[in-house]
């Protein structure tokens, strides 16, 4: 999910931060750039949602920079889903539209550069896509839609079962071909998960 911050959100955020942040925070709010949803930490108020804003990797090292920083509910003014993969260029045309109703949305390094115009993007960066099938036939069609285009371009991402359980559809598929566990990340935690209690929540086939 992407956020956009109020003043009074900003201003809290960039006094919260620790310096060498303050300037990079200071830009974001500048330029209404939206920052994205992490996964809650222990000690957040019960008003509070942790926030990450993820800095282009630096040019000639390549380091990358994550700010975490938290702001209270009432200081955010927008929220959005992740953004379209069709709206990152033109060459993801032939899988989105393959996809068909199966909306495919992007985040990481792509999303950041297509929202802020900064280069994120290098040649060994993989294209993160989500998408959220509503049932078993939406997630076969989904995940094997990736493997193919897979071999071309550099996909990579989760599926998103309804409430909000996210899955490496890459881990996915693989125990769905050699029976496993998988890493499910969530809002409030991380665990493994059998896939029986995730397709449980999908309409049957």
């Amino acid at each position: 999910m992407l956020v956009w911050l109020t003043a009074a959100g900003w201003h809290a955020a960039i006094a919260a931060a620790r310096d060498e942040h303050k300037t990079a925070l200071a830009l974001w709010e500048s330029q209404d750039w939206p920052v994205v949803v992490r996964r809650l930490e222990a000690n957040a108020a019960a008003d509070e949602i942790s926030l990450g804003l993820p800095l282009p990797p630096h040019a000639e090292t390549g380091q990358k920079v994550r700010i975490g920083l938290r702001a209270r509910v009432a200081d955010i003014c927008k929220v959005a889903p992740a953004m379209e993969l069709r709206s990152a260029g033109a060459h993801f045309a032939a899988l989105c539209d393959e996809a068909g109703p199966l909306q495919l949305r992007v985040y990481g390094s792509l999303a950041m550069q297509s929202l802020t115009g900064l280069q994120y993007v290098s040649p060994a960066s993989d294209v993160d896509v989500l998408f959220h099938p509503a049932s078993r036939d939406q997630l076969a069609e989904g995940v094997a839609l990736l493997a193919r285009h897979g071999e071309r371009l550099p996909l990579d991402g989760e599926i998103v079962f309804p409430g909000g359980a996210a899955v490496s559809w890459k881990e996915w598929r693989m125990a769905m071909a050699h029976p496993a566990k998988v890493m499910v990340k969530e809002l409030q935690t991380v665990r493994l998960a059998d896939t029986a209690s995730l397709l449980a929540t999908l309409e049957p086939a």
